[in-house]
């Protein structure tokens, strides 16, 4: 990029213009930076492209026996050649629906909560617990959600198939159509899985949301309530959409685990390799639990089928995270939806 400077001699005789350089050499520590940044980001992409390469690889025995077959198949017998994930990828994504549908609106509470609505001092203690329970292990959850959450969920599954029992997967009946009553009825259930995995994302979307709300101009702020605002007025009007860019953000993240968790998942429920549509019933299965359970026992094809259950999970991971990339680029904090 250049500008045209008009030069005088002595006489005032407009001399022809010269051409200026508006480009000044980058500093040495700005080449580093750029070097660092650059090297930091080949490298991601590297990682996960390896990673890619690995699955695809390995799952090249399994899926060369199965072909399309793989995604429809709902029983789980490699050694017969019988073996497909339809059943265990339902299970994964019912679990995380039921998870986002408990986590969201928590999450979303408890931000804002935290950025508007507690006091300084006691927001700083809050804000270090929710960032703590982030750091509890998946499996300290999951020997909750199986000795203490489960037995009082129970009764609210055997409330929502009573009252609820209407709608198709909310139903809780036998082979003959009658209503089951027997607790045993809804252990182990995807209700129960997704209401733990749903409990373990929470802190991460929180933190997230809470990031964005944290945002919102202050300007804004005082506007909304000079112009005689409710505090719930000035948070629907100025906060929430300022995060509205958080939210997908946090909500995609946390989806992201919920698709990947395995211990809590593996501690709850009972595998099953048919699609149950009662979420509320005994019974389910994820794709990453299928791997812990089966990966000690497997053969070299066993294997092989198993990387490619986890090459489907991996691919699904990097479409949600992709789709909320291009969401929250065309929906930034602050910014009107195009």
């Amino acid at each position: 990029m250049a500008i045209e400077t008009a030069l005088r001699d002595d006489r005032g005789t407009v001399l022809p213009p010269v051409k200026r350089s508006l480009l000044s050499a980058p500093s040495r520590s700005d080449s580093a930076f750029r070097a660092v940044s650059y090297t930091a980001g080949a490298t991601t992409v590297g990682i996960m492209l390896a990673v890619g390469l690995f699955l695809s690889v390995r799952a090249g025995n399994a899926l060369s026996v199965s072909g399309i077959s793989f995604l429809f198949e709902q029983r789980w017998s490699p050694e017969t050649h019988q073996f497909g994930i339809a059943a265990v990828l339902f299970g994964t994504i019912t679990i995380a629906v039921i998870a986002m549908c408990v986590g969201v609106p928590l999450a979303i509470g408890t931000a804002l909560l935290l950025s508007e609505i507690v006091p300084g001092r006691m927001r700083s203690a809050l804000v270090s617990l929710v960032d703590l329970m982030a750091a509890v292990p998946s499996v300290i959850y999951g020997l909750w959600g199986l000795f203490f959450l489960q037995e009082n969920v129970i009764p609210v599954s055997e409330w929502i198939s009573t009252y609820f029992g209407w709608i198709p997967f909310l139903s809780a009946t036998d082979s003959t159509g009658h209503h089951l009553t027997e607790a045993s009825s809804y252990t182990s259930s995807a209700f129960i899985a997704g209401i733990v995995v749903g409990l373990m994302v929470v802190p991460t979307q929180t933190s997230v949301m809470r990031e964005a709300f944290s945002q919102a101009p202050v300007g804004e702020r005082e506007a909304a309530l000079a112009l005689g605002s409710t505090r719930w007025g000035m948070i629907r009007t100025v906060v929430l959409p300022f995060g509205r860019g958080g939210i997908i953000g946090g909500t995609m993240l946390g989806l992201g685990r919920a698709l990947g968790e395995t211990i809590a998942v593996y501690l709850i429920i009972s595998p099953i390799f048919t699609i149950n549509w009662h979420v509320l019933t005994t019974g389910t299965n994820s794709v990453s639990a299928l791997i812990a359970l089966r990966y000690g026992e497997a053969s070299e094809f066993g294997l092989s089928a198993l990387m490619a259950a986890g090459l489907v999970l991996f691919i699904i991971t990097l479409i949600v995270n992709f789709t909320a990339s291009s969401i929250v680029a065309r929906s930034r904090s602050g910014a009107e939806t195009g």
